[in-house]
């Protein structure tokens, strides 16, 4: 990630997508040192829940309705749950002998995802507190 956001997209600037970025090199560093067998198994549906929740944040980000956005942002949340779950089973069965992935980034993950979705939710309850900005973004690729 470089230091100046001039150029990038919204969603690049979000915290939660930066550390869902960190998840899906974190999982497919991890799964490369699964068993061979598993590739077509466990190793491509922790990548494929990884994947899915930048892409979905992203997704989200670039909506145009907040409902829309709440959409992609609750696909994120349950993208991430599976990979928590698959990320469970994996060490259930024993495979890689350290951790597979820092639980601390995947909670933190969860609770800026989850604070996310409560401040859209709250702008479509109370559409007033968040007034929109007279002057239109020409940075926005949305």
């Amino acid at each position: 990630m470089t230091d100046t956001f001039a150029t990038s997209r919204p969603h690049e600037r979000l915290d939660v997508w930066q550390d869902a970025m960190q998840l899906v090199e974190a999982v497919y560093r991890a799964t490369s040192s699964f068993p061979v067998d598993e590739r077509f198994g466990l190793t491509a549906q922790l990548r494929r829940a990884a994947i899915s929740v930048p892409s979905n944040i992203a997704e989200g980000a670039a909506r145009r309705s907040t409902s829309e956005c709440l959409r992609h942002l609750s696909i994120a949340r349950g993208s991430l749950a599976e990979l928590s779950t698959q990320l469970a089973i994996a060490q259930r069965l024993g495979f890689g002998t350290a951790p597979v992935i820092d639980m601390e980034l995947l909670d933190r993950t969860f609770a800026r995802l989850n604070a996310l979705i409560r401040t859209h939710e709250r702008r479509i309850r109370e559409p007033d507190a968040f007034p929109e900005s007279p002057i239109p973004n020409p940075q926005s690729h949305a």
